[in-house]
């Protein structure tokens, strides 16, 4: 069965519950200092024991045995790195959950990792959660940053007070089981392209004798980001044979690039794909239409 302690303060009780955190890479180990400085009582595992002994000077109790990490804790937390290493590393600490246990698992999977292990521990008799985070190290210290939660109604209301002091927003996705992993897939998906988005951004910059600030000064000036919003509606719902911006002409635009860079002497990453893709949909016809039409085969 789980245990507390129960403390006395200045006349009040105060419950810390023991939880369990398997996985003390820079964000779960993060999170465990966050935790104790909440008052909770820390049991920690990591498959390379010497980072979870580190935080022994924290206060948190380490252990060498992932069984023996989840003894007597009524939650268990789990950052790991993938699908794989979250169901053997439970199916390993698996012997030693107490009764009832409630798994939070914030590592970024699958939807479909996410769906299996939901039905996997409940036939076991145990309540799974997935709640993945955009979150970093710095975050996880001072409860910023979001964390998505999606599943069963009651298990969402009843963690939520819990995970809410964890982060700065929880973001409640509704009752689909998995939601929670594929919103975070996606969105992932859109920080890693924005990121290479920079790069060619820059590559093109620094080709034609731009500097940093160069880039800066204009974005702080004209803010593309301001366009997302629009730009997403436009391409998957607008009349798109009416355009603000042809195909022809952005990919006219888009030589401009791919000479610039050559010319300067910088390697472009994604660029070059999207010309290949701007050429396939004026193959089609599609050259006069707005340019958001090469998202048009994925439009409902």
């Amino acid at each position: 069965m789980s245990r507390k302690i129960v403390v006395l303060l200045n006349k009040k009780a105060f419950t810390m519950s023991i939880k369990a955190f398997l996985g003390m890479g820079l964000l779960g180990s993060n999170f465990v200092k966050a935790m104790l400085r909440r008052g909770d009582t820390m049991q920690v595992w990591n498959r390379t024991a010497s980072k979870a002994a580190a935080l022994e000077s924290d206060g948190a109790k380490a252990f060498s045995d992932v069984r023996d990490a989840v003894k007597g804790a009524n939650r268990i937390h789990v950052t790991l790195k993938d699908d794989a290493s979250v169901d053997a590393v439970l199916e390993q600490a698996s012997a030693g959950f107490s009764p009832g246990a409630i798994i939070i698992d914030h590592t970024t999977t699958s939807k479909d990792g996410a769906v299996q292990r939901t039905a996997y521990w409940k036939s076991k008799g145990y309540t799974y959660q997935h709640a993945p985070v955009f979150m970093g190290p710095s975050n996880a210290l001072d409860a910023s940053g979001y964390m998505l939660v999606s599943g069963e109604p009651s298990v969402v209301d009843q963690l939520t007070p819990e995970l809410s002091v964890m982060t700065g927003k929880l973001i409640q996705l509704g009752a689909e089981t998995g939601k929670a992993a594929a919103m975070k897939l996606m969105g992932n998906s859109f920080l890693v392209c924005f990121a290479f988005t920079l790069r060619d951004t820059y590559a093109v910059a620094k080709a034609q004798g731009l500097t940093v600030d160069d880039i800066l000064g204009l974005f702080q000036t004209w803010n593309p980001g301001a366009q997302v919003e629009g730009r997403l509606k436009r391409m998957t719902s607008g009349d798109l044979s009416k355009p603000s911006w042809e195909l022809d002409m952005a990919r006219k635009d888009t030589n401009l690039f791919l000479e610039a860079a050559e010319k300067g002497g910088t390697h472009l990453s994604i660029l070059p794909t999207i010309a290949t893709v701007m050429d396939e949909w004026i193959g089609k016809g599609f050259g006069q239409h707005d340019w958001t039409i090469v998202a048009n085969d994925l439009r409902d």
